[in-house]
């Protein structure tokens, strides 16, 4: 039986959930994913709750915010001007912004705040600062197709 290690290509369904039980993303209805371990694509928590779990084994696991998106960070949330925006927009809370740095690199923005004159962005992924649980089905694991 095939087991979970480091490059494994798997195959999952999943729910991650908040410590409260609200879901933030599932599977469920929808297609499993499949990656690679070890490829970056994922926190370091999940990768190191599947390690050694075996197909059609189901479990659940926390993930500390330090192993998922870590701690918020107070420099990436700022106050803007309105009149720093589009004559059009009409912010509103929980609307997604992306931004430019001086670098040229985008920077994905979330408006937490709207008052009279100005708005309040976060920068911190969502989930930053966030205690994670995932339920977790193996449906397949492959091993990694190595060239010679």
């Amino acid at each position: 039986m095939s087991i979970v290690k480091a490059n494994s290509i798997v195959k999952v369904h999943y729910t991650g959930k908040l410590t409260n039980g609200q879901i933030f993303d599932t599977t469920e209805g929808n297609d499993p994913i499949e990656f690679t371990l070890g490829d970056g694509n994922l926190i370091p928590g999940f990768e190191k709750g599947l390690l050694d779990m075996k197909v059609n084994e189901k479990k659940s696991f926390t993930i500390t915010k330090e192993n998922a998106y870590g701690d918020v960070i107070t420099e990436l949330i700022q106050e803007v001007s309105k009149a720093d925006l589009p004559q059009d927009m009409e912010p509103k809370v929980g609307m997604g912004l992306v931004s430019k740095t001086p670098d040229g690199q985008e920077m994905n923005l979330m408006v937490v705040e709207v008052k009279e004159d100005s708005i309040i962005l976060d920068g911190n992924h969502p989930l930053a600062g966030r205690v994670l649980v995932f339920d977790i089905e193996i449906l397949e694991v492959k091993e990694p197709v190595t060239t010679a």
